[in-house]
């Protein structure tokens, strides 16, 4: 709204943006997929979110110009590594550009997609949709395989890793 009250059809600028996104807790995934020549491909995503319980969907938002994006539309499926806690190396690890970033990591292949070890939380999802949306395509999936661990989730906000914690002396709340 502008001072007289009526609706300001302007935009903000990125770098306001960015700086007010950055202070939103994000999950910390590595989303992987198969190649076409049947390697594991992986990056660090926190543009990740449950979508639908009935049914059980999520939703991924990655760069147009990803190569992720492409091998994930050549295999029609995505693996959500959620990571633990203590697998903040794992995120800058996978966040980096290079070739084989499984190379040193310990990994195995489950329902057909590159699962990390010791993540709090592991999906497959096949790609049921594609949504443009700026500089990114939103892909929607539909959970195949679902597991959770007791690890605490990574999470990053104000260019920190960190976890989520109940607020000392907080009264618990239920969802």
């Amino acid at each position: 709204m502008t001072a007289s009250g009526g609706p300001d059809r302007g935009r903000v600028e990125p770098q306001e943006f960015r700086e007010l996104m950055g202070g939103v807790c994000a999950p910390v995934t590595v989303i992987s997929t198969r190649t076409a020549e049947g390697a594991a491909h992986g990056t660090t995503v926190s543009a990740f979110a449950s979508l639908s319980l009935e049914p059980p969907m999520v939703s991924v938002a990655l760069d147009r110009d990803s190569a992720l994006l492409a091998h994930a539309r050549r295999s029609g499926r995505l693996g959500i590594n959620v990571l633990a806690h203590d697998q903040a190396q794992t995120a800058t690890t996978f966040a980096r550009s290079g070739p084989d970033k499984f190379a040193d990591a310990s990994w195995e292949w489950d329902t057909g997609m590159p699962r990390l070890a010791g993540v709090a939380g592991w999906l497959v999802a096949d790609i049921e949709q594609e949504v443009a949306g700026g500089d990114h395509v939103i892909l929607l999936g539909g959970v195949v395989r679902a597991e959770s661990t007791p690890a605490l989730p990574l999470v990053y906000a104000r260019r920190t890793f960190g976890s989520h914690s109940a607020l000392v002396g907080a009264p618990a709340v239920e969802p």
